[in-house]
């Protein structure tokens, strides 16, 4: 794998999705409805495992969406969703690997200016080496690492996921 070490296969990353989705709904079973958001790209990945994943367990009404984010003005990302508002709404933020928190903060702008009920946070491998005082929700998979060591999500031909540690 070239010098990179396995850390979660494709069926590791399912059940994890899984167990994600369990306690997603756990925590919003008494919502009618939730927004689901992936920070683009690698987290709208994530994300629509999770909807895939929540839709299987639940009645709640699941929205999907994605942000693109602009990191000089993070008041200015692009957020995709079905909702035409989030406020009011209940928010799931997704995204792959949290390695700094720099991403996930920045992610929080856009969303908090539109005024959600709630805002959650879900990363399904998190470095444990974070610089910006935010933290997730719900982690799949938690590492301590060094600071020169890199996390990745990737998905091969097949369309299988894997996290692999650099």
């Amino acid at each position: 794998m070239n010098g990179k070490t396995l850390i979660l296969n494709h069926e590791e990353i399912i059940q994890k999705i899984k167990r994600l989705a369990w306690e997603v709904y756990e925590n919003n079973y008494q919502r009618d409805a939730i927004v689901v958001i992936g920070i683009k790209e690698r987290g709208k990945v994530v994300a629509d495992l999770l909807c895939e994943a929540l839709a299987d367990i639940s009645k709640l009404k699941i929205s999907k969406g994605y942000i693109e984010l602009n990191a000089d003005h993070p008041q200015d990302s692009i957020i995709e969703a079905h909702e035409e508002s989030l406020k009011g709404q209940s928010v799931i933020l997704v995204d792959d690997v949290l390695n700094s928190g720099r991403t996930l903060m920045l992610a929080t702008v856009p969303i908090l200016l539109q005024s959600p009920l709630a805002l959650q946070t879900v990363i399904l491998a998190d470095r444990d080496h974070k610089r910006f005082a935010i933290s997730a929700d719900y982690v799949g998979i938690s590492l301590a690492t060094t600071l020169q060591e890199h996390l990745s999500f990737t998905q091969n031909e097949k369309g299988e996921f894997s996290v692999s540690l650099d």
